[in-house]
């Protein structure tokens, strides 16, 4: 019998990897300020409602990350279950 992958594991492991990437560019930008290219510049094109150097945005852009990596782990887990399922080598 084929297992699928737990679509509740999946989710919370994504979105954690998203959300504490995040924290970890936000940290990074804090502390080189002066980076040539700063993360702050892509997380204010993909983050709707983020603010730089906010409490608001930073967990604004937090829960974002978050919601994404449970976009994206439902969708790629219910693919990969399906594809399991149907027998796709």
């Amino acid at each position: 019998m084929k297992n699928g992958i737990s679509m509740m594991a999946a989710g919370h492991a994504t979105s954690l990897f998203l959300a504490i990437t995040f924290s970890l560019c936000v940290a990074l930008d804090l502390v080189l300020p002066f980076a040539e290219h700063p993360m702050s510049e892509l997380w204010l094109t993909l983050l709707p409602g983020f603010e730089w150097i906010s409490s608001k945005g930073y967990l604004i852009g937090f829960a974002e990350s978050y919601a994404y990596g449970w976009y994206f782990a439902v969708l790629w887990v219910w693919l990969y279950n399906l594809f399991l399922r149907r027998g796709g080598n």
